[in-house]
């Protein structure tokens, strides 16, 4: 069993809105803090005490500061920027950066405020798009692949770096069959593209993204619309990939024309295509990874910034899929042996 240590710090400046703040309702933040982190916390006026573990009293502490550095900022701090703060400082303590250079000011700048990655991985991604010309990122739910697609595109948009933004996404049926779908062919596929506009509206502003639209600025259609288009000056969302044919993605990847950046994102774990028939995503890790200008970020469960739970969710999954394939391993190997 490892000693507790024992560190006491002050949160200058002193400012009482700030600390309570910073404490939560009937101190709701310190108590995620001790949960996360594993450590007791302590505050008396500006004065914080920390008891636990060495590694963990260290991870604690910044995230303490973090948070208190926020509320010069926030009036008001919620569970997710008390898990975000952890998500963050925990992976940088684990020193696992990832390959190739990564600046440490990568960071996006909307109107509707500055937007910074999480994770290394996160960093490794917005690298990647900004210096190549076509990036899949590629990982499940959570760990902000749409999302910082979006902002990447919002941040290139602003800049002129593009003149039009473009996202789209199969319409496939998550597992069940819906059936006849009353409407005109937008309201059909409206609800497969729900997620993108949702990010659209955080970046932008409802009346904002309504304005775009009508000026074929932004436009958010179905993948099977791409086909025979060439698409310059424009910044290129593909969103659940994993749920494109081979066929489609190719289509896809050739629409890309001159001063134009293209993103996939996707999923590999969660293909709805129809049993037998191969991912896009899946085919196109092996045939394009050698290829120059075109890069991957292939993120983890530690990358996920959602609901905690959210994390322990995608690693009992990713364990149990694990253990699947060893004992399928093990079965065709029996199954060898005894021919």
């Amino acid at each position: 069993m490892s000693q507790l240590s024992n560190e006491t710090f002050d949160l200058l400046p002193a400012d009482n809105n700030r600390l309570s703040a910073l404490c939560g309702y009937l101190d709701e933040h310190l108590k995620h803090i001790e949960r996360r982190l594993g450590v007791e916390v302590n505050v008396r006026g500006n004065s914080v005490s920390l008891i636990g573990d060495g590694v963990n009293i260290a991870a604690a502490r910044q995230v303490v500061e973090k948070l208190y550095d926020d509320t010069a900022k926030k009036k008001m701090l919620d569970s997710a920027d008390v898990h975000l703060a952890i998500q963050e400082i925990s992976t940088e303590l684990e020193g696992t950066q990832p390959k190739g250079h990564v600046d440490d000011d990568v960071k996006l700048v909307t109107k509707r405020g500055l937007i910074k990655p999480r994770s290394p991985n996160q960093k490794q991604y917005l690298q990647n798009i900004i210096h190549h010309d076509i990036s899949f990122g590629i990982g499940p739910a959570g760990t902000g692949k749409t999302y910082l697609a979006v902002a990447s595109a919002v941040d290139a948009w602003e800049k002129q770096q593009v003149r039009r933004i473009l996202l789209t996404r199969p319409a496939v049926e998550a597992g069940e069959r819906l059936g006849f779908l009353p409407g005109d062919l937008a309201q059909k596929v409206d609800p497969y593209l729900r997620p993108l506009y949702d990010a659209l509206y955080e970046m932008f502003g409802f009346e904002k993204v309504a304005k775009l639209m009508e000026r074929n600025v932004i436009e958010v259609a179905p993948l099977a619309y791409m086909r025979g288009r060439t698409l310059n000056d424009a910044f290129i969302i593909l969103d659940e990939s994993q749920n494109t044919t081979i066929e489609q993605m190719k289509m896809f990847l050739t629409r890309i024309g001159f001063s134009s950046k293209a993103v996939v994102t996707g999923d590999i774990t969660q293909v709805d295509l129809p049993r037998g028939q191969k991912s896009g995503l899946r085919h196109v890790i092996d045939v394009l990874k050698n290829v120059d200008g075109i890069s991957f970020t292939f993120f983890q469960s530690k990358d996920v910034v959602r609901h905690p739970v959210v994390q322990r969710i995608v690693q009992a999954y990713e364990e149990a899929d694990s253990a699947e394939a060893k004992r399928s391993a093990e079965t065709a190997s029996d199954a060898a042996k005894k021919l």
